[in-house]
Protein backbone atom coordinates (compact mmCIF):
# COMPACT_ATOMS: atom_id res chain seq x y z
CA UNK A 1 0.00 0.00 0.00
CA UNK A 2 2.91 2.37 0.50
CA UNK A 3 3.68 2.79 -3.17
CA UNK A 4 0.03 3.60 -3.79
CA UNK A 5 0.00 6.20 -1.01
CA UNK A 6 3.21 7.64 -2.32
CA UNK A 7 1.62 8.05 -5.73
CA UNK A 8 -1.39 9.82 -4.22
CA UNK A 9 0.87 12.25 -2.43
CA UNK A 10 2.79 13.02 -5.57
CA UNK A 11 -0.46 13.52 -7.50
CA UNK A 12 -1.74 15.92 -4.86
CA UNK A 13 1.45 17.94 -5.10
CA UNK A 14 1.30 18.06 -8.91
CA UNK A 15 -2.30 19.39 -8.96
CA UNK A 16 -1.50 23.13 -8.65
CA UNK A 17 0.91 22.99 -11.57
CA UNK A 18 0.00 25.09 -14.59
CA UNK A 19 -0.82 23.70 -18.00
CA UNK A 20 2.67 24.53 -19.17
CA UNK A 21 4.06 21.94 -16.65
CA UNK A 22 1.85 19.02 -17.84
CA UNK A 23 4.54 17.65 -20.11
CA UNK A 24 7.07 17.63 -17.25
CA UNK A 25 4.61 15.90 -14.84
CA UNK A 26 3.81 13.28 -17.42
CA UNK A 27 7.49 12.56 -17.91
CA UNK A 28 7.88 12.24 -14.10
CA UNK A 29 5.15 9.57 -13.82
CA UNK A 30 6.62 7.69 -16.76
CA UNK A 31 10.02 7.58 -15.09
CA UNK A 32 8.47 6.77 -11.70
CA UNK A 33 6.53 3.74 -12.90
CA UNK A 34 9.09 2.59 -15.47
CA UNK A 35 7.09 3.61 -18.54
CA UNK A 36 9.37 4.27 -21.54
CA UNK A 37 9.62 7.97 -22.40
CA UNK A 38 8.51 9.49 -25.74
CA UNK A 39 10.20 12.46 -27.28
CA UNK A 40 8.24 15.68 -26.71
CA UNK A 41 6.91 17.37 -29.87
CA UNK A 42 8.92 20.39 -31.02
CA UNK A 43 7.52 23.75 -29.93
CA UNK A 44 5.33 25.53 -32.51
CA UNK A 45 6.88 28.73 -33.86
CA UNK A 46 4.94 32.00 -33.58
CA UNK A 47 2.66 32.86 -36.51
CA UNK A 48 4.90 35.81 -37.50
CA UNK A 49 7.93 33.59 -38.17
CA UNK A 50 7.89 32.10 -41.72
CA UNK A 51 8.25 28.37 -41.98
CA UNK A 52 11.43 27.50 -43.88
CA UNK A 53 10.87 25.66 -47.14
CA UNK A 54 12.55 22.35 -47.73
CA UNK A 55 15.35 22.62 -50.28
CA UNK A 56 14.61 21.23 -53.70
CA UNK A 57 16.78 18.28 -54.55
CA UNK A 58 19.11 18.68 -57.47
CA UNK A 59 17.39 17.53 -60.62
CA UNK A 60 13.90 17.99 -59.19
CA UNK A 61 11.28 20.29 -60.72
CA UNK A 62 11.94 24.01 -60.02
CA UNK A 63 9.51 25.96 -57.92
CA UNK A 64 7.04 27.96 -60.01
CA UNK A 65 7.97 31.61 -60.51
CA UNK A 66 6.02 34.18 -58.56
CA UNK A 67 5.22 32.07 -55.46
CA UNK A 68 5.04 33.80 -52.13
CA UNK A 69 8.47 34.18 -50.59
CA UNK A 70 10.31 33.35 -53.83
CA UNK A 71 11.59 36.03 -56.21
CA UNK A 72 10.65 35.58 -59.82
CA UNK A 73 13.44 34.91 -62.28
CA UNK A 74 14.89 37.69 -64.45
CA UNK A 75 12.86 38.39 -67.55
CA UNK A 76 14.48 38.23 -70.97
CA UNK A 77 15.61 41.67 -72.22
CA UNK A 78 13.38 43.17 -74.87
CA UNK A 79 15.01 44.12 -78.11
CA UNK A 80 14.63 47.73 -79.24
CA UNK A 81 12.32 48.03 -82.26
CA UNK A 82 14.21 48.40 -85.51
CA UNK A 83 13.57 51.66 -87.35
CA UNK A 84 11.99 51.31 -90.77
CA UNK A 85 12.19 53.76 -93.67
CA UNK A 86 9.20 56.03 -94.15
CA UNK A 87 8.18 57.54 -97.48
CA UNK A 88 7.09 61.17 -97.66
CA UNK A 89 3.64 62.11 -98.82
CA UNK A 90 3.79 63.67 -102.29
CA UNK A 91 3.08 67.37 -102.69
CA UNK A 92 1.13 68.60 -105.69
CA UNK A 93 1.90 71.88 -107.41
CA UNK A 94 -1.82 72.61 -107.23
CA UNK A 95 -1.45 73.36 -103.50
CA UNK A 96 0.29 76.66 -104.36
CA UNK A 97 -1.46 77.69 -107.58
CA UNK A 98 -3.34 80.99 -107.60
CA UNK A 99 -2.64 81.68 -103.94
CA UNK A 100 -1.22 84.78 -102.35
CA UNK A 101 2.03 83.79 -100.62
CA UNK A 102 4.04 86.13 -98.43
CA UNK A 103 7.54 85.88 -97.04
CA UNK A 104 7.14 84.74 -93.42
CA UNK A 105 3.42 85.30 -93.91
CA UNK A 106 3.72 89.08 -93.77
CA UNK A 107 5.81 90.85 -96.47
CA UNK A 108 6.14 90.73 -100.25
CA UNK A 109 3.87 88.84 -102.61
CA UNK A 110 4.18 85.75 -104.80
CA UNK A 111 1.53 84.20 -107.00
CA UNK A 112 2.13 81.12 -109.16
CA UNK A 113 -0.13 80.56 -112.14
CA UNK A 114 -0.45 77.83 -114.72
CA UNK A 115 -0.02 78.72 -118.38
CA UNK A 116 -0.83 75.58 -120.33
CA UNK A 117 1.64 72.91 -119.22
CA UNK A 118 4.07 75.48 -117.76
CA UNK A 119 4.08 77.58 -114.61
CA UNK A 120 4.82 81.26 -114.26
CA UNK A 121 5.42 83.56 -111.33
CA UNK A 122 4.27 87.04 -110.38
CA UNK A 123 6.42 88.36 -107.54
CA UNK A 124 6.91 91.58 -105.62
CA UNK A 125 9.89 91.57 -103.25
CA UNK A 126 10.14 93.90 -100.27
CA UNK A 127 13.55 95.23 -99.23
CA UNK A 128 15.48 98.23 -97.97
CA UNK A 129 16.87 101.16 -99.96
CA UNK A 130 20.58 101.04 -100.72
CA UNK A 131 21.02 104.78 -100.24
CA UNK A 132 18.76 104.95 -97.17
CA UNK A 133 18.80 101.59 -95.33
CA UNK A 134 16.20 102.80 -92.83
CA UNK A 135 13.58 103.11 -95.59
CA UNK A 136 11.75 100.29 -97.38
CA UNK A 137 11.43 99.62 -101.08
CA UNK A 138 9.97 97.08 -103.53
CA UNK A 139 11.17 95.23 -106.60
CA UNK A 140 8.79 93.62 -109.08
CA UNK A 141 10.31 90.67 -110.92
CA UNK A 142 9.95 90.93 -114.69
CA UNK A 143 8.89 94.57 -114.23
CA UNK A 144 5.39 93.39 -113.41
CA UNK A 145 5.02 90.73 -116.12
CA UNK A 146 4.88 87.00 -115.22
CA UNK A 147 8.24 85.20 -115.12
CA UNK A 148 8.46 81.67 -116.55
CA UNK A 149 9.40 78.90 -114.12
CA UNK A 150 11.82 76.20 -115.20
CA UNK A 151 11.38 72.75 -113.63
CA UNK A 152 14.55 71.44 -111.97
CA UNK A 153 13.31 67.96 -111.07
CA UNK A 154 13.23 66.71 -107.46
CA UNK A 155 16.82 66.74 -106.18
CA UNK A 156 15.64 66.78 -102.55
CA UNK A 157 12.40 64.84 -103.02
CA UNK A 158 10.28 67.95 -103.72
CA UNK A 159 9.50 69.75 -106.99
CA UNK A 160 12.08 72.47 -107.57
CA UNK A 161 11.65 75.47 -109.86
CA UNK A 162 13.89 78.31 -110.97
CA UNK A 163 12.83 81.80 -112.04
CA UNK A 164 15.54 83.40 -114.17
CA UNK A 165 14.54 87.01 -113.53
CA UNK A 166 17.30 89.55 -114.32
CA UNK A 167 16.71 91.51 -111.12
CA UNK A 168 16.91 88.51 -108.78
CA UNK A 169 17.05 84.86 -109.87
CA UNK A 170 15.04 82.59 -107.57
CA UNK A 171 15.18 78.87 -106.80
CA UNK A 172 12.52 77.28 -104.60
CA UNK A 173 11.01 73.95 -103.55
CA UNK A 174 7.25 73.39 -103.49
CA UNK A 175 5.76 72.45 -100.11
CA UNK A 176 2.10 71.95 -99.29
CA UNK A 177 0.57 75.41 -99.49
CA UNK A 178 3.98 77.11 -99.40
CA UNK A 179 7.31 77.48 -101.16
CA UNK A 180 10.77 77.44 -99.59
CA UNK A 181 13.05 79.87 -101.43
CA UNK A 182 16.67 78.71 -101.14
CA UNK A 183 18.33 80.83 -103.81
CA UNK A 184 19.93 83.23 -104.53
CA UNK A 185 22.91 82.55 -102.27
CA UNK A 186 22.88 86.17 -101.06
CA UNK A 187 20.62 89.19 -101.06
CA UNK A 188 19.94 90.75 -104.46
CA UNK A 189 20.99 94.32 -105.13
CA UNK A 190 18.87 96.11 -107.76
CA UNK A 191 20.69 99.31 -108.62
CA UNK A 192 17.95 100.60 -110.89
CA UNK A 193 15.44 100.51 -108.04
CA UNK A 194 17.99 101.53 -105.36
CA UNK A 195 16.79 98.46 -103.44
CA UNK A 196 18.31 95.43 -101.75
CA UNK A 197 16.01 92.40 -101.35
CA UNK A 198 16.46 89.00 -99.73
CA UNK A 199 13.68 86.58 -100.77
CA UNK A 200 15.11 83.51 -99.01
CA UNK A 201 12.85 81.76 -96.53
CA UNK A 202 9.33 80.37 -96.17
CA UNK A 203 6.60 81.94 -98.32
CA UNK A 204 3.14 81.00 -97.13
CA UNK A 205 -0.32 82.25 -96.11
CA UNK A 206 -0.97 85.01 -93.63
CA UNK A 207 -1.53 83.99 -89.97
CA UNK A 208 -5.28 84.71 -90.11
CA UNK A 209 -5.72 81.85 -92.59
CA UNK A 210 -3.53 79.48 -90.54
CA UNK A 211 -4.90 79.87 -87.01
CA UNK A 212 -8.00 77.68 -87.64
CA UNK A 213 -5.65 74.91 -88.84
CA UNK A 214 -3.41 74.93 -85.75
CA UNK A 215 -4.57 71.51 -84.54
CA UNK A 216 -4.05 69.81 -87.90
CA UNK A 217 -0.67 71.51 -88.34
CA UNK A 218 0.45 70.25 -84.94
CA UNK A 219 -0.42 66.69 -85.98
CA UNK A 220 1.37 67.14 -89.31
CA UNK A 221 4.53 68.17 -87.51
CA UNK A 222 4.28 65.31 -85.00
CA UNK A 223 3.97 62.71 -87.76
CA UNK A 224 6.78 64.30 -89.76
CA UNK A 225 9.08 64.48 -86.71
CA UNK A 226 8.63 60.78 -85.99
CA UNK A 227 9.19 59.85 -89.63
CA UNK A 228 12.33 62.02 -89.79
CA UNK A 229 13.76 60.25 -86.73
CA UNK A 230 13.03 56.83 -88.26
CA UNK A 231 14.67 57.71 -91.57
CA UNK A 232 17.64 59.27 -89.80
CA UNK A 233 18.18 56.04 -87.83
CA UNK A 234 17.95 53.95 -90.98
CA UNK A 235 20.50 56.16 -92.74
CA UNK A 236 22.97 55.87 -89.86
CA UNK A 237 22.50 52.10 -89.72
CA UNK A 238 23.18 51.76 -93.44
CA UNK A 239 26.09 54.20 -93.49
CA UNK A 240 28.36 52.26 -91.17
CA UNK A 241 31.02 53.73 -88.85
CA UNK A 242 32.79 55.68 -91.60
CA UNK A 243 29.74 57.48 -92.97
CA UNK A 244 27.84 58.33 -89.80
CA UNK A 245 29.53 61.65 -89.00
CA UNK A 246 28.23 63.69 -91.98
CA UNK A 247 24.71 62.32 -91.43
CA UNK A 248 24.77 63.36 -87.77
CA UNK A 249 26.10 66.80 -88.67
CA UNK A 250 23.40 67.27 -91.30
CA UNK A 251 20.65 66.29 -88.86
CA UNK A 252 21.97 68.72 -86.25
CA UNK A 253 22.12 71.47 -88.88
CA UNK A 254 18.51 70.78 -89.84
CA UNK A 255 17.28 71.52 -86.32
CA UNK A 256 19.13 74.82 -86.10
CA UNK A 257 18.20 75.89 -89.62
CA UNK A 258 14.54 75.19 -88.96
CA UNK A 259 14.61 77.48 -85.95
CA UNK A 260 16.34 80.24 -87.90
CA UNK A 261 13.89 80.06 -90.80
CA UNK A 262 10.69 79.72 -88.76
CA UNK A 263 11.33 82.18 -85.95
CA UNK A 264 10.59 85.01 -88.40
CA UNK A 265 7.22 83.63 -89.53
CA UNK A 266 4.34 85.75 -88.29
CA UNK A 267 2.64 84.24 -85.21
CA UNK A 268 4.45 80.94 -85.70
CA UNK A 269 3.98 80.00 -82.07
CA UNK A 270 0.20 80.13 -82.47
CA UNK A 271 -0.14 77.91 -85.57
CA UNK A 272 3.20 76.16 -86.22
CA UNK A 273 2.83 76.25 -90.02
CA UNK A 274 6.49 76.87 -90.83
CA UNK A 275 7.81 74.17 -88.48
CA UNK A 276 5.40 71.59 -89.90
CA UNK A 277 6.22 72.31 -93.55
CA UNK A 278 9.97 72.62 -92.95
CA UNK A 279 9.99 69.25 -91.18
CA UNK A 280 8.06 67.67 -94.05
CA UNK A 281 10.70 69.03 -96.43
CA UNK A 282 13.39 67.33 -94.34
CA UNK A 283 11.41 64.09 -94.43
CA UNK A 284 11.19 64.27 -98.22
CA UNK A 285 14.97 64.78 -98.43
CA UNK A 286 15.74 61.78 -96.20
CA UNK A 287 13.25 59.57 -98.02
CA UNK A 288 14.85 60.57 -101.31
CA UNK A 289 18.29 59.56 -100.01
CA UNK A 290 16.86 56.20 -98.97
CA UNK A 291 15.52 55.67 -102.47
CA UNK A 292 11.86 55.84 -101.44
CA UNK A 293 9.37 57.13 -103.97
CA UNK A 294 6.54 59.26 -102.63
CA UNK A 295 3.27 57.35 -102.69
CA UNK A 296 -0.09 59.07 -103.01
CA UNK A 297 -2.25 58.75 -99.92
CA UNK A 298 -5.68 59.89 -98.77
CA UNK A 299 -6.32 63.61 -98.25
CA UNK A 300 -5.38 65.10 -94.94
CA UNK A 301 -7.97 64.59 -92.26
CA UNK A 302 -9.88 67.48 -90.78
CA UNK A 303 -9.37 68.61 -87.15
CA UNK A 304 -12.80 67.32 -86.04
CA UNK A 305 -11.63 63.77 -86.66
CA UNK A 306 -8.95 63.99 -83.98
CA UNK A 307 -9.95 60.75 -82.24
CA UNK A 308 -9.40 58.67 -85.35
CA UNK A 309 -6.14 60.45 -86.16
CA UNK A 310 -4.68 59.66 -82.74
CA UNK A 311 -4.99 55.97 -83.58
CA UNK A 312 -2.84 56.39 -86.69
CA UNK A 313 0.87 55.65 -86.79
CA UNK A 314 3.60 56.72 -89.20
CA UNK A 315 3.80 54.58 -92.30
CA UNK A 316 6.42 51.86 -92.50
CA UNK A 317 8.13 49.95 -95.27
CA UNK A 318 7.73 52.79 -97.72
CA UNK A 319 4.18 53.69 -96.67
CA UNK A 320 3.48 57.46 -96.64
CA UNK A 321 3.57 58.91 -93.14
CA UNK A 322 0.16 60.60 -93.47
CA UNK A 323 -1.87 57.42 -94.03
CA UNK A 324 -4.03 55.81 -91.39
CA UNK A 325 -3.62 52.00 -91.35
CA UNK A 326 -6.25 51.54 -88.63
CA UNK A 327 -6.20 51.13 -84.87
CA UNK A 328 -3.16 49.60 -83.23
CA UNK A 329 -3.81 46.05 -82.04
Amino acid sequence: MRPFRLALVVAALAGPLTLSQDASAQGFFERLFGIPTRPAPPPMPPASVPVPRAPVEQGGPPAPSGEAGLPSGPSAPREAPTARPVAAKPVSDDSILNRELKLNGRIGSMRIERAGAALRLRATLDGTMISKPAESCQVKLGEGTPVALNAQGKPEGLSRYAADAPACALTFDVLEGAILVQGPEAACTVEAADCRVDPRGMWGPEPAALLPQAGALEQDRGLADRAVRDNYKVLTQRAGPQGVRPIVAEQAAFSSEREQVCREYAREGAHGFCHARYTEARLASLANKLGLTAVAGPPRQQPQRRQREEASVPGQDGQPFGTNPGPIR
